[in-house]
């Protein structure tokens, strides 16, 4: 007699447990960019808003000008640049709709579908031997992002080695943030220096998006590569699940509210019920 009691994988699509199983192993995937056209509208807005801050025109090759950007603007200036960018980028009203849609059903498989946005997109820029953009090694958790957030990290070039982030695996992640206190006094250098040895480097050719776990230890080194790195990143979190400092219309937004939550949400008792 077959066990009526069903697995839980049985409530899961094909395919679901195939994704889920390699996020909780490795704590990040790289996929492809599910919308190709939206992907390159992204990247010839964040080309064209560079190309305007600079008071040029947009470039014909967007991916060959992101790259060689350092031969138009000085590391002393590129802080003011990024700004300006960012700027420009979200006040694109059809942004953040076109890079949810990159990831659209990777999201709704890994983290739910009723989602959390956040509610604008970060940009990155790191030229090569620039030692003023670093992210020292660091979990988002400890600077009050909620560890059911996960981030979508979009390259808008080719990404690898120094040009890349790095990701310390869930294992090792798991056993030094259990004994952090004997880091207590030292420097994140000094915890870099630790797990530099079990740190992954990504690689991702320009059309993939990684999605990882913030909770994992990651950040970035003096980019030692030709070229500039390009990157956006954005938090996504299911809508329900519990927040850290970063609230619900304050830092996330709502964006996929089904039908049924917002009757629930808008549902009254009638008065009187109890009499």
């Amino acid at each position: 007699m077959s066990n009526p009691t069903p697995s839980k994988n049985d409530f899961f699509a094909p395919g679901e447990t195939d994704l889920g199983g390699r996020f909780l192993s490795d704590g990040y995937v790289i996929l492809p960019a599910e919308d190709v056209a939206g992907l390159a509208k992204i990247r010839a807005a964040v080309a064209a808003a560079g190309a305007d801050q600079l008071g040029n025109p947009a470039p014909e090759d967007a991916g060959a000008f992101l790259d060689d950007i350092a031969s138009h603007v000085g590391i002393d200036a590129l802080n003011e640049f990024r700004l300006g960018v960012i700027h420009r980028l979200n006040a694109h009203t059809w942004l953040r709709a076109a890079y949810f849609g990159l990831v659209r059903t990777a999201l709704q498989n890994l983290v739910g579908n009723e989602l959390a946005m956040q509610r604008r997109i970060n940009l990155s820029i790191q030229m090569p031997q620039d030692d003023s953009s670093l992210l020292p090694v660091h979990a988002d958790v400890w600077s009050g992002d909620s560890p059911f957030e996960v981030v979508v990290w979009l390259p808008l070039v080719d990404c690898y080695a120094t040009k890349s982030m790095y990701l310390l695996p869930p294992g090792r992640n798991a056993e030094v943030q259990k004994n952090m206190a004997a880091f207590k006094g030292k420097s994140v250098e000094d915890l870099f220096l630790e797990i530099e040895k079990d740190v992954t480097f990504l690689s991702f050719k320009f059309g993939e998006v990684l999605i990882f776990s913030p909770n994992l230890l990651h950040g970035n080194r003096v980019n030692r590569e030709p070229g500039t790195r390009w990157s956006m990143n954005c938090r996504f979190k299911s809508l329900f699940s519990p927040y850290a400092d970063k609230k619900l219309g304050e830092y996330f937004e709502p964006i996929t509210l089904r039908p049924a939550t917002r009757l629930g949400l808008d549902y009254e008792l009638p008065s009187g019920l109890d009499a």
